[in-house]
């Protein structure tokens, strides 16, 4: 009975208050003031700064990772104690139940370091017993929330792995600050209010049958009702979680009281997680993947992620002169979203977890096979299907991105995820912090690479990048959110090396996003999919791209969320930027 009432609280709080959250989009366009200098579509200035910078998808968590450079510690401590903090503050898109990938330049070894931080699925959950628990609900894939979705969060792993290598700071005082914040509260940013009313709603719809609930509205609907923006928020269970990790490491999450406490849980609400996949767990460093574009080295890390679909996806731009096509023009456009079709049919067909499944990476990210696929494109027709010997719409994951500099050079660029909305929906008992639900994303056709099997990673949407020239480094950059990823690394490349935009300039403008490909879950493209664009874009570019055969869709929403620091070595200043889409920040010293 309370969870029915509970649910009538808050899907009535939803409803009546959504429009308070979202009063902005009765302001027409128009209405926005000028800019003396810049780019007309640009909100605001780079920001420039020598000695630190840090961008982010929260200011309090930008301020955060300034405090911690400014204490001395490396741009890997400040980014350990941002995320710490993120999973606080944002837990619509973060938190210690996710994963965590990284590329690091360590100005030392003048080297470039991947960390893949996934975590993989239940040894006790086999196939069978996956399609049994599918069967008796009536499915035919899995679904986004409850049980059988989790897998090992690789988040609290991931800190301790790069903190091992790049951190000087202990991780008490990396942690300290989200510790503070947990304990005596924060203020709910605008967005997140407006997440976190959201995820609610989907946690609460009987029909995607979250085993537990009382736990999420413990932590994070205090009294029964959403936070709303400006609320203070506190997260005493967490602040309790962080402290046994800053005193007992990484053992404490995945040896220690908290595996413990995930075990009973998951044991409890009839989940298959178990202390046995917390222990095996480890992270991987792993050697970024790059293509060089029009002169600048291009990195991404290789599979289970999705990176190699952004590199894909400009060796074949590559091959067009997009700058004389002009910015956002149809020709630009359709370019872009066939190169993206492209890229991401191999992306459907070949990423996977590495150790079950060989991805011909070589060959993807080479020049004579970006020219063979680029022959395919045709300016006056789209492309609907592409044919694959048994090949194989990945919806927007909730995620954040941040990016961290030092004075010594050492850059950081960092993605953390839960996963779709919050994660699974399933919060254990007492520790503060929701479990993902990454393992939606495994197919379930057997003999596909990323076919579901205990102990595998599955496909992974996150996604951080880096720009090298000449071999130093230019560029730490992200774009968040789902499918959105690839294409929106590829937008910003092109932005800044086609179209000569600074790096805020580069992230403001409209943007687009291609839809329907096929997918590493099982889903074929038949049909060309959606060309989704921002209303920026000029209303003859949507018709022409209409008449060619794009089906377009013109609005907000799902564009993802974007950060990016550069090192300008001719100027010796750093200059940030911070996704004007999100309520984040970039911030320097």
């Amino acid at each position: 009975m309370g969870h029915i009432l509970s649910f009538l609280i808050v899907m009535g709080l939803f409803m009546t208050t959504i429009d308070d959250v979202t009063a902005g989009d009765d302001w027409p366009q128009s209405n926005r003031g000028d800019r003396n200098v810049g780019a007309p579509f640009a909100t605001r200035s780079q920001v420039i700064a020598r000695n630190g910078m840090a961008a982010t998808s929260i200011p309090l968590v930008t301020q955060i990772a300034l405090d911690i450079l400014k204490k001395g510690g490396t741009a890997v401590d400040a980014a350990i104690a941002a995320n710490a903090a993120i999973g606080l503050m944002e837990p619509t898109g973060s938190g210690i139940g996710g994963d965590i990938f990284a590329i690091v330049w360590d100005p030392k070894s003048k080297k470039l370091y991947g960390l893949n931080g996934s975590g993989r699925s239940p040894m006790g959950m086999g196939y069978d017993d996956l399609a049994a628990e599918l069967q008796k609900r009536g499915r035919g894939d899995i679904p986004p929330f409850g049980i059988l979705p989790v897998s090992v969060p690789g988040t609290v792993d991931g800190w301790f792995a790069l903190h091992g290598k790049f951190g000087r700071l202990s991780m008490k005082e990396n942690l300290a600050p989200a510790i503070a914040y947990a304990r005596e509260g924060f203020p709910i940013s605008q967005l997140i209010a407006y997440y976190m009313k959201v995820a609610g709603s989907r946690y609460l719809d009987p029909k995607n049958g979250v085993e537990d609930m009382a736990n999420f509205f413990q932590t994070y609907y205090p009294g029964g009702k959403a936070p709303i923006e400006g609320q203070v928020f506190k997260n005493p269970d967490l602040a309790r979680t962080l402290s046994l990790i800053a005193d007992g490491g990484r053992d404490a999450f995945y040896n220690g009281p908290i595996a413990d406490t995930i075990d009973g849980y998951m044991r409890r609400i009839g989940g298959y997680l178990r202390k046995e996949d917390l222990a095996a767990h480890h992270s991987e460093w792993v050697e970024p993947q790059s293509v060089n574009y029009r002169g600048y080295d291009v990195f991404e890390l290789p599979p289970n992620g999705q990176g190699i679909a952004a590199l894909e996806q400009l060796n074949i731009l590559e091959g067009f002169d997009l700058a004389a096509m002009g910015h956002n023009s149809a020709d630009y456009l359709h370019v872009h979203a066939e190169a993206k079709k492209l890229a991401f049919e191999d992306r459907a067909r070949f990423y996977a977890d590495p150790d079950f499944y060989k991805a011909p990476i070589a060959h993807l990210l080479s020049k004579e096979y970006a020219a063979e696929r680029r022959a395919l494109i045709h300016m006056d027709s789209v492309i609907r299907e592409v044919k694959y010997p048994d090949p194989d719409v990945l919806k927007n994951g909730d995620t954040i991105y941040m990016s961290v500099a030092d004075k010594d050079g050492m850059m950081v660029s960092l993605i953390q995820s839960n996963y779709r909305g919050m994660g699974s929906g399933l919060v254990p008992d007492g520790l503060g912090f929701m479990l993902q639900d990454r393992g939606q994303l495994f197919s379930l056709k057997k003999g596909h690479p990323n076919v579901y099997a205990p102990g595998k990673r599955p496909f992974h949407t996150i996604i951080p990048a880096f720009v090298m020239k000449d071999g130093k480094p230019l560029m730490s950059f992200g774009l968040m959110g789902g499918g959105m990823q690839p294409q929106g690394h590829a937008q910003i490349i092109t932005n800044i090396i086609d179209f000569g935009m600074n790096v805020q300039e580069a992230g403001d403008v409209a943007r687009y996003r291609h839809d329907g490909s096929s997918q590493p879950t099982g889903e074929i493209m038949t049909d060309g999919g959606v060309l989704n664009v921002e209303s920026g874009v000029e209303d003859s570019v949507v018709a022409d791209l209409r008449k060619r055969g794009h089906r377009v869709k013109v609005g907000k929403g799902g564009y993802g969320g974007y950060q990016m620091i550069l090192w300008d070595e001719k100027q010796g200043v750093y200059k940030a930027a911070s996704e004007m889409r999100k309520d984040g920040q970039a911030a320097g010293y």
